[in-house]
């Protein structure tokens, strides 16, 4: 008799961690709504709190993140870029990309502005409204002064994050100098020290993959309660956050990048038709490092000089996030006004493209980064994700779709990175092919 072949351990939770965590995450958001629907039809408006336990869970977990996962990747990020190879290409493009985030949020926030995103969700807590008083209007002055920490490690502590960020951007640019130093000693500890916190970042890439694994059951239990408390007339805002991001995405791909190429005598539709690759595999993949190959070979196609994608497109696909700048602009106008019935304010518009064009330096280009980022620009400008708030439920909400923005942004991302690169090599004269200048 033949024997028995032995079942697979862990069969079932290795199909779980293979299948794509953003799909996953989609899921639980309509499985939560439903869930939802169905207690608010029996009048059941709020969950046990050893279920409601899994959403603090979650929620607790995306605080713990943001400080080391600023402080490893932006040190890490300043400090990959060589002093030794900038040069004229570096700092144009650098320049060029922050340009353009910068760009991004504002078109998101307009987009916020006119569309409105919101939903009008019941208060969970009275937190939600505590939380409402703590952005008060600052003038532009106080903001610019108060970006340097008197210390560091209080800013660390109070998790002050635009003093985080600026501390951790000065470290690494320091830290690039020194892996270049004529002295012997100095190379080896800064090779060092960038080891550690390269170390870190890793690290908190590894902690963020786990947090993503169990993302789908807290956003269930989130968007369950949610659904519980407001029945289900908030889905439609869902849909116009949707509909504010991809038009966004597509006024930064026609004004933007159509007005850089216009600006650089670059004829578009030749780009364009070579860009059409990386663009469909970046919108299927949701990764601007996965699509790194693909880019690289549209470069080449396109005549630029292997000098200069060589050096631009991987790090473009570090530090330019123009389709995560412009989600950061639509969901943060979403978060405030559903939580809170009010729009943002200046000073925290203001913030917000700072932030945004700051924290993309050291936003990784993998599925999902972009909605980690959010955390981070929600806690730049005092509302954090802090459990058992309305706050954090309206975050769940965004989590839910954010594999239909990923895709979006992604492309436009990846779409960028070229645009740049075209536009900085014909200005240095590192464009070879005729065909793509006017």
């Amino acid at each position: 008799m033949a024997a028995n072949n032995p079942p697979k351990k862990g069969g079932i939770f290795r199909a779980y961690l293979n299948f794509n965590v953003l799909y996953k995450i989609l899921i639980g958001l309509v499985i939560g709504a439903i869930a939802g629907v169905i207690l608010a039809a029996n009048g059941v408006t709020s969950l046990p709190a050893w279920i409601s336990m899994f959403g603090t869970i979650f929620t607790r977990l995306l605080k713990m993140i943001i400080i080391p996962m600023i402080v490893g990747s932006l040190v890490v990020g300043a400090s990959s870029v060589s002093p030794a190879t900038v040069g004229k290409v570096g700092i144009r493009i650098i320049l060029i990309y922050l340009l353009t985030s910068a760009f991004g949020v504002i078109i998101g926030l307009l987009m916020g502005n006119i569309f409105q995103p919101h939903a009008e969700l019941a208060q969970v807590t009275e937190m939600a409204a505590d939380a409402a008083g703590k952005t008060a209007e600052s003038n532009v002055w106080e903001v610019i002064s108060n970006i340097i920490p008197t210390s560091v490690l209080t800013s660390l502590v109070n998790e002050t994050v635009l003093q985080v960020i600026f501390f951790s951007l000065v470290f690494g640019l320091c830290l690039s100098y020194m892996k270049v130093s004529d002295d012997e000693r100095i190379r080896e500890i800064a090779h060092t020290t960038f080891n550690v916190f390269d170390c870190l970042a890793e690290i908190m890439m590894k902690v963020v993959r786990g947090i993503m694994q169990y993302a789908p059951i807290g956003v269930a239990v989130l968007i369950c309660e949610v659904f519980a408390k407001n029945g289900a007339k908030v889905a439609g805002a869902l849909l116009t956050v949707t509909i504010a991001c991809f038009l966004g995405y597509i006024i930064h791909v026609v004004l933007v990048y159509g007005g850089l190429l216009k600006l650089y005598k670059i004829k578009i539709a030749p780009f364009f038709k070579e860009a059409r690759t990386p663009f469909i595999t970046a919108f299927v993949t949701r990764s601007s490092n996965g699509t790194l190959p693909t880019t690289m070979t549209a470069a080449e196609n396109l005549g630029v000089d292997k000098e200069v994608y060589a050096f631009s497109l991987p790090l473009g696909a570090t530090i330019n996030m123009d389709g995560t700048a412009i989600y950061q602009g639509v969901c943060a106008f979403f978060l405030v006004m559903s939580c809170f019935n009010r729009g943002l304010t200046f000073g925290e518009m203001g913030m917000i493209v700072l932030l945004a064009t700051l924290a993309s330096i050291g936003t990784a280009g993998v599925p999902g980064a972009g909605a980690i980022m959010l955390a981070m620009v929600m806690q730049g400008i005092n509302l954090p994700i802090a459990e058992g708030t309305i706050l954090a439920g309206a975050y769940a909400m965004i989590l839910g779709i954010d594999a239909i923005l990923d895709m979006g942004r992604t492309a436009l991302n990846v779409v960028g990175d070229l645009t740049c690169t075209c536009c900085v090599a014909k200005r240095l004269n590192y464009l070879k092919e005729d065909s793509l200048i006017k």
